[in-house]
């Protein structure tokens, strides 16, 4: 059984990930000033960081059009997929996984969408997961399979520079019931099966950068990793460093403009799965 896989820029996938498991990748929208940027295209990261704190209007964001994602779903098939597996951030946080599902609805039963529970390489480590179950050759229960156990496995946490951000976005509801006092505090979250929760927050740099070392330890051994970071490779550097792990090529992400809108530059984080 061929297996096309599917995800959107929500996922942080790099690009040496996506071109090595021919994985399929629909941009999502960041909106600035009523103009609208698909994911990757006319804004780096870096500028839409740089320029954030300056931005008079806060930007939106926005799902794609059913019709992007249809449109992939079609060439898989059309190319010889059999079945293709679609994979999506939390539908309690964003729409963007009704939208695939929608356009999925047009195709017998051949699309199937799946809610991961997650953000940036927490969801694209579970679409690796299932690309390199299906090159074994595993059926689809055996692919899905897969996919639990990494989900299952998975450990997202990182400071946040300000609980300013997250609070305006107003998709986590204790953040939005924060005090204003807080706002000058770094907040650590976690993120699980769909929920934002709040870990406490740190006073200085200093400090969240040692609370996201110790939680970091507290995985065990790892499977993978990846270092998160909205604009602040430096420190991301060096909690690698001070990881002192073992494991080769850890990626260090820029995380993508739409989940940086609502948690603003200057964070650090990791996803790690820890081993079977």
């Amino acid at each position: 059984m061929k297996f096309g896989i599917v995800t959107d820029s929500t996922s942080d996938l790099t690009q040496e990930m996506i071109d090595r498991h021919g994985i399929r990748v629909v941009p999502v929208i960041v909106v600035i000033d009523g103009q609208g940027y698909a994911d990757g295209s006319g804004l780096t990261r870096e500028e839409f960081y740089t320029a954030l704190p300056r931005m008079k209007t806060p930007p939106t964001t926005a799902a794609p059009a059913p019709g992007e994602f249809g449109a992939c779903y079609e060439k898989l098939l059309v190319d010889g997929c059999d079945h293709v597996l679609s994979f999506h951030p939390p539908f309690a946080l964003t729409s963007i996984g009704e939208v695939a599902r929608t356009a999925a609805n047009e195709f017998n039963g051949r699309v199937t969408i799946i809610d991961t529970g997650q953000l940036t390489l927490g969801l694209g480590f579970q679409a690796l997961a299932a690309a390199e179950s299906a090159e074994k050759g595993e059926p689809l229960e055996g692919v899905m399979a897969a996919v639990k156990g990494t989900r299952m496995r998975i450990r997202l946490v990182a400071v946040l520079d300000s609980l300013l951000y997250l609070k305006r976005s107003g998709r986590v509801s204790w953040a939005k019931a924060a005090l204003g006092g807080l706002l000058n505090l770094k907040p650590l979250i976690s993120l699980s099966e769909g929920k934002v929760e709040n870990l406490g927050a740190a006073r200085t740099t200093r400090q969240g950068h040692e609370r996201v070392l110790e939680m970091l330890l507290e995985v065990g051994r790892l499977e993978r990793l990846v270092i998160l970071h909205t604009n602040a490779e430096g420190r991301a550097r060096q909690l690698l460093a001070d990881l002192k792990t073992d494991l080769a090529d850890v990626p260090l992400i820029n995380v993508t403009t739409v989940i940086g809108t609502h948690v603003g530059p200057n964070g650090l984080g990791f996803v790690a799965v820890k081993s079977a």
